[in-house]
């Protein structure tokens, strides 16, 4: 493995497995098709990351990304999905990691020191995080019962509307600013996962949502897969004011890969260089701090920049911030260190 080896805010591989598209042994021999595979991410340096557990909108009501490639969108928030359904995909999504652990192609872990064993050596790290609560109750047990098997990151929303809270919409250019915050059970959600020691990812709510976290949680402010606002005026993106608090804080913030979050212009199409992403680089570090800013590719789940293509193009976008000027120390924290630190901090705060 490189000496800077990959953990990742987020990625949606699950959901492939999940939709028929891929099967475990595939991921752990090789495919031909998607963003991750263990031969690739070898290949690549990834080391793993956080393996979100998604339920999909109906797909009559899904997001229209066709839409987001035209100078402006604002695309409708889709229906809740019903408790029932979100509790069954969420459930095989379970199984799913299961099955790619007895599969050979990751390695399952629950703690930072588990995710340091595993980063040097030719396997991925793979952390259990739910993206959207739709499947939760309201006595959590399923949480318990979650945390058992390893769940150890959670956002309570994805862009939808739910029990806990609304997400932000797929809109550009916008404000974060869209809608009311957490509801009461989106409250008390936050608090029983500071309670299990369960991450909060704040990608994907909305503003006002994030300030509700911020009021109620005792762990660092973390957005998995998130850009800057300044750069990409899109909903989806951190304003300075969210970014200082994050700062404030001491969490962190991992780079999203998709193209629309990062491309000035919002457009989701992935014909551009690299230099979009330093541009976001330079503004985290500058107003987070170097030890809170990471990666959080959105593989499997977003269109990216044609440089990275997929987990064996993350060697060029190294090579992009060498040439940048990061040196080995910043190397080191900004692909693995700065989640180690936030995780062993939140984890065990």
């Amino acid at each position: 493995m490189t000496n800077f080896p990959v953990f990742d805010g987020h990625n949606d591989l699950v959901l492939r497995l999940l939709r028929g598209d891929v099967t475990a042994q595939g991921v752990a021999e090789g495919l031909d098709s998607g963003h991750i595979d263990k031969p690739r991410a070898v290949k690549g340096g990834f080391g793993g990351g956080f393996f979100a557990i998604f339920v999909p909108s109906p797909g009559n009501k899904a997001v229209r990304y066709e839409e987001m490639v035209k100078p402006e969108y604002d695309i409708p928030l889709p229906d809740p999905v019903p408790e029932n359904e979100a509790l069954d995909w969420t459930t095989r999504g379970f199984d799913a990691l299961d099955d790619l652990a007895a599969a050979g192609a990751v390695t399952l872990c629950r703690t930072a020191d588990d995710i340091a064993a595993a980063l040097p050596k030719p396997e991925m790290a793979a952390v259990a995080h739910i993206e959207g609560a739709e499947a939760v109750d309201r006595d959590f047990a399923r949480l318990h019962e979650w945390h058992a098997r390893g769940l150890r990151s959670l956002g309570p929303v994805w862009s939808r509307p739910t029990v806990w809270g609304d997400g932000v919409p797929f809109r550009f250019p916008s404000s974060p600013d869209t809608g009311p915050g957490l509801t009461g059970a989106g409250k008390a959600l936050v608090r029983e996962c500071n309670a299990l020691k369960i991450m909060i990812d704040l990608s994907h709510l909305n503003e006002k949502g994030m300030d509700d976290v911020a009021a109620i949680s005792d762990a660092p402010l973390v957005a998995t897969h998130s850009n800057a606002h300044a750069i990409s005026p899109h909903a989806r993106n951190l304003t300075d004011r969210q970014l200082h608090m994050i700062r404030e804080s001491d969490g962190m913030v991992g780079i999203n890969f998709a193209s629309a979050f990062l491309r000035p212009d919002g457009r989701m199409e992935s014909d551009f260089g690299l230099d979009i992403m330093l541009r976001h680089f330079d503004h985290l570090v500058e107003t987070l701090g170097e030890d809170r800013v990471g990666l959080g590719s959105d593989f499997d789940g977003a269109l990216v920049p044609d440089p990275i293509r997929d987990i064996a193009g993350l060697p060029n976008l190294l090579a992009a911030l060498k040439d940048h000027g990061v040196d080995d120390d910043l190397m080191a924290r900004v692909t693995h260190r700065n989640w180690l630190r936030v995780l062993r901090k939140t984890w065990s705060n």
